[in-house]
C-alpha cells in the first residue's frame, strides 16, 4: 500500500489545537510548548501545504478559508484516534464555567435532560464569576451575565433574559407585610459578586433608597440566599436564582422581579470548532426559552 503523503502530525496537532482553542497562548498551554513553538509549527505547516491557514496580526489571528477546511476535517479526526488508544471510550467532555448560584439553582436541575439526550457527553462545570479568558486551555465554554459586547475572540450567545428584585423568609414577610417603607428598614443583604444590585433595582423601580440601619454581606449569591431564607434580611437577587426557593415557598418577593439590560449568554472561544459546546448552547437556548419569567412588578407607590 502506498504511503499517504501527509505532513508532519506536530504541525497538524498544534495547528489544530489553535483552530479549537483560539489562541496560540491555549494551544502552547495544552501541547506543554512554549507559544513560540505553536506558531512555528503552524507556519512551518502553512509552507509544507503551500498555502495560508492563519491571518491578522499576532495577538488577532483568524482562519483562513483554507484553515477552516483543514480544522474541520482535523478535530475530529484526532477525536477518532483517541477513542480508538487502547482504554479510552466513546465519552466527550465539556468543561463549563459557570456563575456558582446559576449552577446550583438552575444549570444542575436540568442536567438530567442534556445528558438524555447526549449520553456519550460528560458535562463538567467550573464554578466562576471572573473575567472567562480561554487561553490558559483546558476551557471549553462559560456562563456568565453580560452587560455589555463580548471581548476580542469571544462568541457570545444569549439564552435567558435577566430579571431581579428583594426576596425575604416568608416569616419575616408575616411581620411587615406588603409595607414597602418597612421592608426598606430590614437588615439589607448584599452579595460581593454585586454590590450595586440594590442602587440598580432602585433605580429601575423609581425608589429613593433610604440608608440601610444594618447590612450584611456574603461572598456568593447562594449564602445570601440561604441568608433571606433563614430571616436575617431582605436581599435583591436574580429570578433565575431565587425561583426555585420562591416556588417552593422558602423565599416571598412580594414586590416582584424588575427586568435588567444585561442576560445570561453562553461564551466559547471564536475560533473554536466545537460541536459538543455548540449542542450545549442550543440546549441552554432551549431551557431558557422554557424556564418560567416572573409576573410583571408590581407598581410600588
Amino acid at each position: 500500500m502506498a504511503r499517504r503523503p501527509l505532513p508532519s502530525l506536530t504541525g497538524l496537532r498544534a495547528f489544530e489545537a489553535f483552530a479549537r482553542l483560539g489562541s496560540m497562548t491555549g494551544a502552547a498551554s495544552e501541547l506543554c510548548i512554549t507559544h513560540g513553538a505553536v506558531s512555528r509549527q503552524v507556519r512551518a505547516l502553512e509552507v509544507r501545504l503551500g498555502v495560508r491557514l492563519v491571518v491578522g496580526p499576532r495577538h488577532d489571528l483568524v482562519l483562513t478559508d483554507a484553515g477552516r477546511q483543514l480544522a474541520a476535517a482535523l478535530t475530529p479526526a484526532f477525536d477518532m484516534v483517541a477513542a480508538a488508544l487502547p482504554g479510552a471510550g466513546p465519552d466527550r467532555e465539556l468543561v463549563v464555567s459557570c456563575l456558582g448560584t446559576l449552577a446550583m439553582k438552575w444549570l444542575i436541575p436540568r442536567l438530567p435532560d442534556f445528558h438524555e439526550r447526549h449520553p456519550g457527553v460528560r458535562v463538567r462545570i467550573l464554578e466562576s464569576h471572573a473575567p472567562v479568558d480561554f487561553s490558559q486551555g483546558g476551557l471549553h465554554a462559560a456562563i456568565r451575565i453580560e452587560h455589555s459586547r463580548p471581548a476580542e475572540g469571544i462568541r457570545s450567545t444569549p439564552f435567558m433574559p435577566l430579571f431581579h428584585g428583594p426576596v425575604l423568609a416568608p416569616s419575616l414577610l408575616a411581620e411587615i407585610g406588603d409595607d414597602l417603607p418597612r421592608l426598606l428598614t430590614l437588615p439589607r443583604l448584599h452579595t460581593e459578586t454585586r454590590m450595586e444590585a440594590w442602587e440598580e433595582w432602585a433605580g429601575r423601580a423609581q425608589l429613593v433608597l433610604p440608608p440601610a440601619r444594618l447590612e450584611r454581606q456574603f461572598e456568593h449569591n447562594s449564602y445570601m440566599l440561604e441568608a433571606a431564607a433563614a430571616g436575617l434580611g431582605v436581599g435583591i437577587a436574580p429570578w433565575a436564582f431565587a425561583a426555585p426557593d420562591v416556588e417552593r415557598g422558602r423565599l416571598a418577593a412580594p414586590f416582584g422581579f424588575e427586568p435588567v439590560n444585561a442576560r445570561f449568554v453562553f461564551l466559547r472561544p471564536r475560533l473554536a470548532d466545537n460541536p459538543t459546546a455548540e449542542a450545549f448552547g442550543a440546549w441552554l437556548q432551549e431551557q431558557g426559552a422554557q424556564t418560567p419569567m416572573p409576573g410583571p412588578p408590581v407598581r410600588l407607590p
